[in-house]
């Protein structure tokens, strides 16, 4: 969501310390080419195969992957009854997903005769992720794609690092890893070893494009207080992010993480 959240040129608060005005309504649109070769499959058939998709990127939205009709396998899609109005976008109609005995309904849609201020909308289609069994971004499994407005940044730092529940130190470093991620706060990853309470592990888990799979961890204080998911880390990061791999960072509303004593 690099150019759509917090402050970034295409949210709704955009920022006010620049030198030119973006004219245009607050609920903004960009489309633009994502050059890289996708393929979707479905129920062991390939039925999107593009090197012409675009991303669309929505005010407060997450971007969007738009194709060409010409590379979707048509005859895997089957028109549905079902409409939605955008009012930015216009009307789409649906189409749902069939090869064999498989079926996920309502699984594309497009807008067809899009309003005047997107014409550029007309001719392409997007394909719920969710929807297709496996993705391909080039010749490697994905389970999602990656915003080229959006990164991930990993610096070490000597800054003094706390972690506190009230008064009780629940991580302490001056060896920190600070992720600079667009559009969140710093995040400060800390070696295990800086961890001075329990940490026991939960079956949380969630997936970042940029990060990799999470795994998270109850905080056990010492007054018996169990904060739950207060801790997460990522044991096997993707390639960009692998200066993390095995740290731990903290979030949680009864704690707190100061930086050289201010909060962070």
């Amino acid at each position: 969501m690099g150019l759509t959240r917090n402050d970034a040129p295409l949210s709704a608060g955009a920022p006010k310390t620049v030198n030119y005005r973006i004219d245009g309504p607050a609920h903004k649109l960009l489309m633009h080419p994502f050059p890289r070769r996708v393929r979707a499959e479905f129920a062991g058939r390939t039925v999107l195969d593009t090197t012409h998709g675009v991303l669309l990127h929505e005010t407060a939205l997450p971007a969007r992957f738009y194709v060409p009709e010409a590379d979707l396998d048509a005859s895997a899609f089957v028109p549905s009854d079902l409409t939605t109005h955008c009012p930015f976008k216009g009307d789409a109609t649906y189409r749902s997903l069939r090869v064999g005995d498989r079926v996920v309904e309502n699984a594309l849609w497009a807008y067809p005769d899009p309003t005047p201020a997107a014409p550029w909308l007309a001719g392409y289609a997007s394909l719920y992720w969710e929807a297709a069994d496996a993705w391909f971004d080039e010749d490697e499994p994905a389970r999602a794609l990656t915003d080229p407005y959006h990164r991930v940044d990993v610096r070490r730092s000597a800054r003094h690092v706390q972690v506190l529940a009230g008064d009780t130190v629940v991580a302490e470093s001056n060896a920190a890893l600070v992720l600079d991620e667009t559009g969140y706060p710093l995040r400060w990853y800390l070696s295990p070893d800086d961890v001075v309470v329990p940490l026991e592990a939960t079956t949380t888990s969630t997936y970042c494009p940029y990060k990799g799979d999470a795994s998270y961890w109850t905080v056990r204080l010492p007054d018996g207080r169990e904060l739950t998911d207060a801790a997460w880390g990522y044991p096997e990061p993707l390639p960009e992010s692998s200066r993390i791999a095995g740290r731990v960072s903290f979030m949680h509303d009864d704690l707190r993480v100061l930086v050289d004593g201010e909060p962070a």
